[in-house]
């Protein structure tokens, strides 16, 4: 009983991590995974750099996309789109 108390703070530290840290980060990564795998042609989206595009072709050999920006045509990795701001952009876009 007495070795219990000794690791008790440890064990509660552990859990507070896991609650505060772990946890949150495991559902943001499970969030972006089906976000990337949700997206479609015509979808408008920003890249986690800040370039805003349109998504014209999608090619899930390779897990990417071309999108289509004011400079042309790039090709970009799925996990390149930022989740955050396409949703901001799509909902202050569907308001208009």
């Amino acid at each position: 009983m007495e070795n219990l108390g000794q690791f008790l703070p440890l064990i509660l530290i552990f859990v507070v991590a896991y609650f505060f840290m772990i946890r949150p980060q495991i559902k943001r990564q499970k969030d972006e995974k089906k976000f990337a795998s949700e997206l479609k042609k015509g979808d408008r989206i920003i890249t986690k750099s800040g370039l805003h595009g349109k998504i014209l072709e999608l090619n899930d050999k390779d897990f990417s996309c071309v999108i289509e920006t004011m400079a042309g045509r790039l090709k970009f990795d799925r996990s390149a789109i930022s989740m955050e701001m396409s949703r901001k952009l799509n909902t202050s876009s569907d308001k208009k």
